[in-house]
C-alpha cells in the first residue's frame, strides 16, 4: 500500500456542548443538588430554630449548612477524587492500562511503516503527529 493510497477519515468538528456533554451534565446535576441541599436545609433550620423558641437568622443558617456541606464534601466528593486522581497518577507501571505499553506498540507500528515504506515513512508519521497533537477527533 502507498502512501496515496492511505486516506485521512473526514475530521469532525463537534460543538462545544457536544465535546463537553459529560461535564455540563455534571455541572447542572452538581448545581441542582447543591441548591436543593441548601433550600431543604433552610427548611429544616428554620424548623429546628422555631422548635426552639428562636428566629432563624442567615448568619446561623449559613454556618450550619456550609459546614454540614463541606462535611458531606469530604466524606464522599473527596474520596472519589482521590479514588479516580489517585488511579490515575499512581497506576501501576507496566500493566495492562499504563501508557508505556501505548508507546511501545507505537513504536513497533511505526518499525513496520519504515520497513514497507521507507522513502514515505517519516512524512507519514509527521502528518499523524500534526494531526494527533492538535487534538483532532479521530472520525
Amino acid at each position: 500500500m502507498s502512501a496515496a493510497q492511505i486516506t485521512k477519515p473526514p475530521v469532525k468538528h463537534f460543538s462545544i456542548w457536544k465535546r463537553y456533554g459529560y461535564t455540563w451534565v455534571t455541572a447542572v446535576l452538581f448545581a441542582a443538588s447543591l441548591v436543593g441541599h441548601w433550600a431543604l436545609a433552610w427548611g429544616a433550620y428554620a424548623e429546628d430554630q422555631r422548635t426552639h423558641g428562636q428566629e432563624p437568622e442567615l448568619k446561623g443558617y449559613l454556618l450550619e449548612t456550609g459546614r454540614d456541606t463541606l462535611e458531606n464534601w469530604q466524606s464522599e466528593f473527596l474520596q472519589l477524587i482521590w479514588q479516580v486522581a489517585g488511579l490515575s497518577l499512581l497506576l501501576h507501571v507496566g500493566s495492562p492500562q499504563s501508557r508505556e505499553e501505548d508507546d511501545r506498540l507505537e513504536e513497533k507500528i511505526d518499525a513496520i511503516l519504515r520497513a514497507v515504506s521507507p522513502k514515505d515513512a517519516d512524512r507519514i508519521l509527521a502528518e499523524l503527529d500534526a494531526r494527533f497533537d492538535k487534538g483532532e477527533p479521530v472520525a
